[in-house]
């Protein structure tokens, strides 16, 4: 089984107790916050090495590394091969700034874009430009003119709007 299945076996096992399933993600959201904490104060130099070689340097077991690499993969310059991965598969935490600070405001993870190491890589504007630009994304903005109560339904029905869709 890869370790990418072993962690999600884990990690989403909705028949495990649900006290015992938050405390095991309150658990690994402090070890997550304590690799982006280092991460993000040298934030270009290059991490790389086997799965089992990272999560020795960050203190991490297998299982916590792997999510942790499920977890950054979307924001990496070149996505790791997490789908087939074991121990000793090479890996990159090369990533991409931008696009996982946006990444963490779509998760709502605010124990992470708050983190002041962010301060040293954007400027106040610029962390809430970002903010605004993803949270905007999430966003669907109807197009056109928008319809009167008294207009005719635009589903064709010849009714007014208040009369038809619109209730």
């Amino acid at each position: 089984m890869a370790l990418l299945e072993q962690w999600q076996s884990i990690a989403y096992n909705e028949k495990t107790d649900k006290n015992e399933l938050q405390k095991f993600w309150q658990r690994y959201f402090l070890l997550e916050k304590g690799v982006y904490e280092k991460l993000l104060s040298n934030p270009d130099e290059v991490v790389e090495g086997t799965v089992k070689e990272l999560a020795e340097k960050y203190e991490l077991d297998i299982m916590a590394m792997t999510g942790f690499l499920d977890g950054i993969n979307e924001s990496l310059l070149t996505p790791n091969p997490i789908e087939e991965m074991e121990e000793d598969t090479q890996v990159s935490l090369a990533f991409d700034k931008e696009k996982l600070y946006k990444n963490m405001v779509d998760a709502r993870a605010d124990w992470l874009y708050d983190l002041p190491q962010w301060d040293d890589i954007f400027d106040e504007a610029t962390k809430k430009r970002l903010y605004l630009e993803q949270k905007a994304a999430g966003t669907v903005r109807r197009e056109g003119k928008k319809i009167g109560r008294n207009d005719p339904c635009p589903c064709g029905s010849g009714k007014k709007y208040k009369k038809c869709c619109g209730r």
